[in-house]
């Protein structure tokens, strides 16, 4: 079985009785960068007539080494036929839509193990959602918008059962700079963008350049990007009011105002942080003894004990709210400053936005583009290079397709922009939430959305009285343990360069990641 990638194109003229043998270049100079294998491009006899006859041969997967063939026959000037080898377009088609391979197997055990995984992150992702879209410069209600759509595309074409996709701390950052001193329509479309950007790069099969990405350069930018959108929220934790233009300057802003801390909002974000890390070491604990199987009833509380501290979140931000809620229903006044109000119902679906308005100033969609600039393309390759990575990390050792990640990114965030969602990509802590949870497949999806639905439909007036320290805690707690620093030491020890990377990286981000906070 040969292992390079094939392409030619043969063309023969019956008139002249010259054979003219056109090289598919830019085809196959993409696949010998991509693969990395020498390119044959081989002969072959053809009939004599009007014919066009293109065959193109590209590794199917790391675990599936047959190639995908087609002939297209063009007798005279129009395409008549174009077949597959018998049995090919079945593996395609499963390999594509993973779901045809799992769901003839799905069992009332599966559905109950997806049915509380879903309902556990759908927990999970509405307080983080509402903290996102603040993050991001946009409505609350903005964060709810961009967490179900990719639940949905996901079930169908996702290959990892532990992946949730949704708003991050990470896209939300990277959509603040484009958003800050517009209006949302720019978020929406940078979503639509990002996602035909993903699916182009699907289809040319770019999914493996993602391994070229070193991990020290990963690492580096993560961690710089955690620790910019932590500090970015001590005006929250903080209860300040002002507005910044990089980190540097948050910082100094923060220093100059701080005698203006409320303390209301300060105490309310610091007990919420305590207890967020109490809570999060809450699954953690074993009961019974060591060398011995714990009996039924430790059992139990062992598993109430992993639903409260995976339910954290929600639980704090609930309890936060009832307090808020107290106090505005008394005469003593709020202490605390609240998210205000977000708008109910479910999101108007459409277009998304190629021209907007803002102020007296129209915008085309060239202007729209020119204004969001080089993030149409850093956003979608940040995005796949976060998802790929969360993958691999629930793989359990088996090969990740990555041009099939970025192939349901990619509809994820074009349909996604149709309900007005932000960029979104793979969540690594819900991620984390789901495998916990015990998913067994992407349908655990389809109950994540639901919920997200159902909270827009009917809880949206009560996420008026969530405090902004409580979602500035949440932040908070879930980025700063994205900050990789115990990496350094061992990369040091290994490979001074790659250590190198890591701080360049870091250090050269923190200053150019720039961020406006009202």
């Amino acid at each position: 079985m040969q292992t390079k990638c094939q392409a030619y194109l043969c063309w023969f003229a019956a008139d002249k009785e010259v054979r003219v043998q056109i090289l598919a270049l830019v085809w196959s100079v993409v696949l010998d960068i991509v693969v990395k294998k020498q390119l044959s491009l081989p002969r072959s006899d053809c009939a004599s007539g009007y014919q066009f006859m293109l065959l193109i041969q590209i590794p199917a997967s790391a675990q599936d080494s047959e190639y995908r063939q087609w002939w297209c026959s063009v007798p005279g000037t129009t395409m008549s036929s174009c077949r597959w080898r018998p049995g090919t377009l079945r593996k395609v088609v499963r390999r594509n839509i993973p779901i045809l391979t799992w769901l003839p197997k799905y069992n009332l055990d599966t559905f109950v193990s997806d049915l509380i995984a879903g309902v556990t992150v759908g927990l999970t992702v509405m307080p983080q959602g509402l903290a996102y879209a603040t993050l991001a410069g946009l409505e609350p209600q903005y964060g709810l918008y961009s967490a179900f759509m990719g639940c949905f595309v996901y079930l169908i074409l996702g290959s990892c059962k532990d992946i949730t996709i949704g708003p991050t701390a990470l896209m939300a950052l990277m959509t603040y700079q484009q958003v800050v001193g517009r209006n949302p329509d720019f978020a929406v479309l940078l979503c639509f963008l990002s996602g035909c950007v993903q699916l182009l790069m699907s289809v040319l099969h770019l999914g493996v350049l993602v391994d070229f990405i070193s991990i020290p350069v990963t690492v580096g930018f993560t961690s710089a990007t955690s620790v910019i959108i932590a500090v970015s929220q001590l005006k929250g934790l903080l209860g300040l009011s002002f507005t910044s233009s990089g980190f540097v300057d948050n910082v100094k802003k923060v220093y100059q105002q701080i005698g203006e801390t409320r303390l209301g909002d300060t105490v309310l974000g610091g007990v919420c942080i305590v207890i967020l890390l109490l809570l999060r070491k809450l699954k953690d604990v074993k009961l019974g003894p060591k060398d011995d199987k714990p009996s039924e009833r430790q059992r139990v509380l062992m598993k109430i004990f992993w639903l409260v501290s995976t339910s954290r979140n929600a639980l704090v931000v609930i309890v936060c709210s009832v307090l808020a809620f107290m106090f505005h229903t008394s005469e003593k006044g709020l202490p605390f400053l609240l998210t205000g109000t977000v708008r109910s119902g479910l999101p108007p679906f459409g277009l998304p936005p190629f021209s907007t308005v803002i102020g007296n100033q129209s915008y085309s969609f060239m202007d729209m583009c020119s204004e969001l600039g080089s993030s149409i393309v850093l956003v979608p390759i940040i995005a796949v290079l976060g998802n790929v990575a969360i993958a691999k990390a629930f793989a359990s050792g088996h090969s990740v397709n990555a041009t099939q990640e970025l192939l349901t990114l990619g509809l994820c965030n074009i349909l996604g922009s149709f309900a007005s969602s932000m960029p979104v990509t793979g969540s690594f802590s819900r991620s984390a939430v789901n495998h916990a949870s015990g998913v067994k497949t992407p349908l655990g999806g389809l109950y994540t959305g639901v919920l997200i639905l159902l909270a827009l439909s009917l809880l949206t007036p009560y996420f008026y009285f969530i405090p902004k320290a409580s979602l500035a805690a949440v932040i908070i707690c879930a980025v700063i343990f994205m900050i990789e620093y115990e990496v350094v030491q061992p990369m040091w020890k290994s490979s001074r360069e790659s250590a190198v990377s890591f701080q360049l990286f870091s250090r050269v981000l923190s200053p150019h990641i720039h961020f406006k906070v009202e």
